[in-house]
């Protein structure tokens, strides 16, 4: 079979193998297998990883997958030990699991189970449980540590991390959260702002969410979709009520959860992680990557949560130029077409990753991480701040104006609106690339592919004549009316390199950065939310209304002589589910449901579209 992927997830989740051989880890490290009994019976897969050295005691780093531990039987070992190959030669005892139901673990799987609260049996079982038994069987039974444990893991690793967090166990003295989803329905992994993200929904649920027959070493295949062109494949597949009918077959349960689940409900609320950010006593590190497609809003919720819930907490956030889980398994110099200037993971790994990890849990070196790190881009440079966002900004909205311009002067005109037409048939593609899945560099990727649609509004400043420096949310606020009566917005806050820009060398592709459209953050809003989460309601036909929703923090400088652009469109295909501009519950509607629809953009005075920025004071 052909198509997901499922093995570059696994791989980035797992640890990178960093291009290195497994002798020195063969030749300073026992690796024992375990299995180890939580508190209603059910055994998790664990491997261990000891340094051989008995002459000192050492903390335990534990992290816990979904997407299998690997390297299986006694024979096999991994290359590197701990988050970095500089932790493989620092000393811990690492252990890695295979998490509730997965691979060689007993169980049930249940994806992102609620926390329950006071548990009243053993047989109430969550990831907090399971990770405070996984320690406290470990303290109790791994010999040679030194009663210190910390959690890290990126993605579904830094979910459990996150879990492990709360209820945590007495023990626990660092975490690292990276990557860690928070919300499904609002911004992480399968939605946003209820939309669905139809690719990565569909591939993940394929491969990750299948019923299995029982206890396996063996990764689920991928998908076949028959075609490498994902857009093509999607829209034939029509609504997306056909899925489950034609491919899945009740074999995926969490598929059909999430389609008896269209809004906001209890269940939803139920799996958010920030709420449950409570008595936090240990210190912990968040990493989030600016250009994350999967998980870029739960990051974000998970260390404001922190900072509100536990305000004395030693809580450090740091943000840099990666896409998901990009700072675990590359330089962090580039990405796709961007160069930063410098090895931005790499650095990080080093100088702050290791270095947290070693003061907590071995009271060893010294701690000067900032309450925020966050790198700049445009500028490309990492600065220290004592709170983020801070506070030195102004606010300033940008707004929409006659004639595709884009200025921060308030519209003047009574009456003025730029309209599109939008066909659930020819949705706008979010990605020029031929893909089935949605891959990590559309969110980075020259928009001119977009902005020549005539279903794409397209706004742009003049050359700008000095520098403007964003920092904190993004908020889109349309003024919007259409024939149907459901909708989706899907605003891009754009950077417009100038004309002379040079090509990046190399250059494999041609890719020509003359005019290259940089999209800085991109979001889409379902309309019929706009109200409340949890209960839509319709849009009346040809009703001025308001549509207000953050695109998110962002940290960029706009560069003398460059442009600053906002596209406008209501498709996003196949990265979201198309909308049948009909209100309706969009998992149940029929092919006859999707219709074209008007969409008008509203710039008057009284209705003046724009977006707000937080702009930094010289």
């Amino acid at each position: 079979m052909r198509g997901m992927a499922i093995g570059l997830i696994a791989s980035m989740v797992a640890v990178p193998g960093f291009g290195q051989d497994d002798n020195y880890a063969r030749q300073n490290y026992t690796k024992t297998d375990y299995m180890i009994p939580m508190r209603d019976g059910s055994k998790l897969y664990t491997q261990v990883y000891s340094p051989k050295d008995g002459s000192a005691k050492y903390p335990i780093l534990l992290t816990r997958t979904p997407y299998s531990v690997g390297n299986y039987g006694a024979d096999q070992f991994r290359a590197v030990i701990g988050p970095s190959p500089d932790f493989t030669h620092e000393g811990y005892i690492v252990a890695y699991q295979d998490v509730r139901g997965k691979f060689k673990s007993e169980g049930a799987f249940f994806h992102h189970p609620p926390y329950i609260p006071n548990k009243k049996s053993s047989k109430q079982v969550d990831e907090s449980s399971d990770a405070y038994d996984t320690i406290e069987w470990l303290l109790k039974n791994h010999p040679n540590h030194n009663g210190r444990v910390g959690v890290w893991g990126i993605s579904a690793g830094g979910y459990t991390a996150a879990k492990a967090m709360i209820n945590a166990h007495p023990a626990l003295k660092a975490a690292s959260p990276q990557a860690a989803a928070s919300e499904q329905w609002i911004g992480d992994d399968y939605h946003h702002y209820g939309a669905f993200r139809l690719a990565y929904g569909f591939s993940w649920t394929s491969g990750n969410a299948r019923i299995r027959a029982g206890v396996t070493e063996q990764r689920p295949p991928p998908f076949d979709y028959g075609t490498p062109d994902g857009y093509r494949f999607f829209l034939e597949l029509g609504p997306i009520a056909n899925v489950n009918k034609l491919y899945f077959k009740d074999e995926v349960p969490t598929w059909n959860e999430f389609m008896n689940h269209p809004d906001y409900d209890d269940y939803w609320q139920a799996k958010n992680v920030a709420k449950d950010m409570n008595n936090i006593s240990f210190a912990v590190l968040n990493v989030i990557g600016w250009f994350d497609a999967e998980d870029y809003y739960g990051p974000w919720a998970i260390y404001h949560a922190i900072e509100k819930f536990n305000p004395k907490n030693k809580n450090h956030v740091v943000v840099g130029p990666w896409s998901h889980g990009g700072w675990g398994r590359s330089d962090g110099d580039r990405l796709g077409d961007l160069r930063f200037g410098s090895k931005t993971a790499e650095h990080f790994r080093k100088n702050i990753e290791l270095p947290f990890f070693n003061f907590y849990l071995k009271d060893k070196g010294t701690i000067a991480i900032p309450k925020a790190l966050v790198f700049e881009t445009g500028s490309n440079e990492w600065k220290s701040y004592d709170a983020w966002p801070p506070n030195q900004v102004d606010q300033r909205n940008l707004y929409l104006h006659a004639d595709g311009r884009l200025s921060f002067t308030a519209p003047a005109a009574r009456e003025a609106a730029d309209s599109y037409v939008g066909d659930p048939a020819k949705p706008v593609p979010f990605t020029a690339e031929t893909r089935t899945n949605q891959g990590s560099l559309w969110i980075v990727e020259d928009q001119r592919f977009a902005a020549s649609r005539p279903d794409v509004l397209v706004y742009e400043s003049e050359e700008l004549n000095e520098d403007i420096t964003i920092a904190g949310s993004i908020i889109a606020n349309l003024f919007i009316s259409t024939t149907g009566t459901d909708a989706d917005y899907v605003v891009k806050l754009i950077d417009v390199f100038p004309g002379k820009t040079p090509d990046i060398d190399p250059n494999p592709k041609g890719v020509r950065m003359g005019h290259y459209q940089f999209m800085l953050a991109g979001e889409v809003f379902r309309a019929k939310y706009r109200n409340n989460y949890s209960k839509p309601e319709p849009l009346v036909p040809e009703k001025v209304t308001e549509i207000k929703y953050d695109l998110l923090d962002k940290y960029h400088t706009f560069k003398k002589g460059h442009r600053i652009m906002v596209q406008v469109q209501s498709s996003w295909f196949p990265l979201i589910d198309r909308n049948p501009q009909k209100f309706a519950n969009i998992y149940q509607a029929v092919e006859s449901d999707f219709q074209k629809a008007t969409h008008r953009i509203h710039r008057s005075s009284a209705s003046p579209s724009h977006i707000k920025l937080n702009v930094v004071k010289k």
